[in-house]
């Protein structure tokens, strides 16, 4: 059963596998709100116009060196997705701050992951905004940023 990582720890998953539909059955359904999964090299335009029926989208990562998915995250929140944004697969504890940075809510691991990197190695990052380095370079000096 899949673990949910946010800011204070683990928790397990309400939703299971079953609950994500992929791009094309979201545009097919006529359910109001939906679990959408997208593979990290997703246009986002093409997920706007469903923006007002998802609830939550699951952003796949293949492998932890593959950061497409943060870009992904970062476009659909510039786009105005205000709902639930997850990474899901090979996402690591060192990788928290750049995903909640891109606009991620969460992250969903599996348990083996869990088990190598528990939930104390996750929490240490979740204080990704006091770690932001272009924002104690606003607060050294404001007057350099344009």
């Amino acid at each position: 059963m899949p673990i949910v990582v946010r800011d204070h720890g683990f928790k397990r998953e309400e939703l299971n596998e079953s609950n994500f539909v992929d791009l094309e059955d979201a545009r097919k359904s006529d359910k109001e709100s939906l679990a959408v999964e997208l593979p990290n090299c997703e246009d986002p335009q093409s997920v706007k116009p469903l923006f007002p029926k998802i609830e939550i989208i699951r952003i796949k990562f293949p492998n932890f060196g593959d950061g497409r998915g943060f870009s992904l995250a970062g476009k659909l929140r510039e786009l105005g997705y205000a709902g639930r944004l997850r990474a899901a697969g090979y996402v690591i504890s060192d990788q928290y701050a750049i995903a909640r940075r891109s606009g991620f809510d969460e992250v969903e691991i599996d348990e083996a992951l869990a088990a190598r990197q528990p939930e104390t190695q996750w929490i240490s990052k979740s204080k990704w905004k006091a770690h932001f380095y272009q924002d104690r370079l606003v607060k050294v000096n404001p007057d350099s940023v344009g």
